[in-house]
């Protein structure tokens, strides 16, 4: 367990990640947060943004009530804004809007209204500030995440295959591409830090073949690292089949199972991690309340196949996975740009 109270080096930490956003002097700043939010996060972000001379002010919502038996975690769509319409309108209106919601507001009901209002949003994700520190250390990440957005964008075909069976492909028409390394300087955009992915959300119907999670592999649902195989089948976009025995495959089957919908079997996004600085053991070193798993989305050479929400598809439900998989070969049209789990 590690100490939560307040260190300099934190401040400084939460000061390096506002710059990255051009955080400016003056600039008129909102720390989101929620009565459940890390509270030593929000000290943070408050201090940080007094040091740099930002005009900044607090919103917290109550953590809404749980509306289903199921747990809910590691989804990136925070509900904690209810649809408020006054909330909405006071974060539209902010130059940066510092996001320390417990999921966060990457696919949040309410993130596109914020954005048209020209916001721009910094969710910094639940980790603890520990993380948050090793993390900065990722000199050129935001030129190879770009330059790999770019080619994924270019992509007509991506091809992912391995030694322990996966041979899933994903046709790009109509995908919309992102790449996220750390931060945001344009108004109506959204980042988060920890960064160093670029995800394609794929168009419907468009991903078929076979994901096989082998030993080592990652559920960040559940944090936790694969030990026996399980094999899932996609067809149209759609996990059809859960193969496996022991106890990942029943956690999983149980979990897409829970929600009661077909949306849950979903492909949410599909992508690789850029960020060297990552470490793929960190999963293993934290306890699960110190930890959202954000480093191991960006470990680099990982394959990140995710289930759940794709509002570029139009389908949403609670239910998520991230599965970062290693030991993959990624093929854009071809050409690799991950062989056997390194950057090619």
């Amino acid at each position: 367990m590690i100490a939560d109270r307040i260190e300099g080096k934190w401040i400084d930490t939460f000061v390096a990640i506002l710059e990255r956003s051009a955080v400016r002097r003056g600039e008129d700043a909102v720390i989101l947060s929620e009565t459940q939010s890390r509270a030593l996060s929000v000290q943070l972000a408050e201090l940080a943004l007094a040091r740099v001379g930002a005009r900044a002010f607090h919103l917290v919502m109550p953590t809404p009530p749980q509306p289903v038996a199921v747990p809910v975690r590691s989804t990136g769509a925070s509900v904690a804004l209810a649809g408020n319409p006054v909330a909405v309108a006071a974060l539209a209106g902010a130059g940066v809007v510092v996001d320390l919601t417990v999921e966060g507001l990457m696919h949040a009901r309410e993130t596109p209204a914020i954005l048209r209002g020209g916001a721009r949003i910094l969710t910094i994700s639940n980790e603890h500030p520990e993380a948050l520190e090793r993390l900065l250390a990722d000199a050129g990440l935001k030129e190879h995440v770009l330059a790999a957005r770019a080619r994924l964008k270019r992509a007509g075909l991506m091809r992912v295959t391995s030694a322990a069976g996966t041979d899933l492909t994903v046709r790009l028409a109509g995908a919309t591409v992102v790449g996220i390394h750390g931060g945001t300087d344009r108004p109506g955009t959204l980042a988060h830090f920890p960064g160093g992915v670029v995800l394609a959300f794929p168009a419907a119907g468009t991903v078929d073949g076979r994901l096989v999670l082998a030993p080592g592999d990652i559920n960040l649902t559940f944090k936790r690292y694969i030990e026996r195989p399980v094999t899932l089948t996609v067809a149209g976009d759609y996990v059809t089949g859960i193969a496996g025995e022991g106890t990942d495959a029943e956690l999983t089957r149980r979990y897409f199972a829970a929600w009661g919908e077909r949306e849950a079997y979903a492909t949410a996004h599909v992508g690789w991690g850029l960020n060297r600085g990552a470490r793929y053991e960190a999963l293993a070193m934290y306890d699960r309340r110190d930890t959202n798993g954000t480093e191991l989305r960006a470990w680099a050479g990982n394959f990140l196949y995710s289930t759940g929400a794709n509002e570029f598809a139009g389908r949403y439900t609670r239910g998520h996975f991230d599965m970062p998989v290693g030991g993959c070969t990624i093929a854009l049209d071809g050409v690799e740009v991950v062989r056997a789990g390194d950057l090619a």
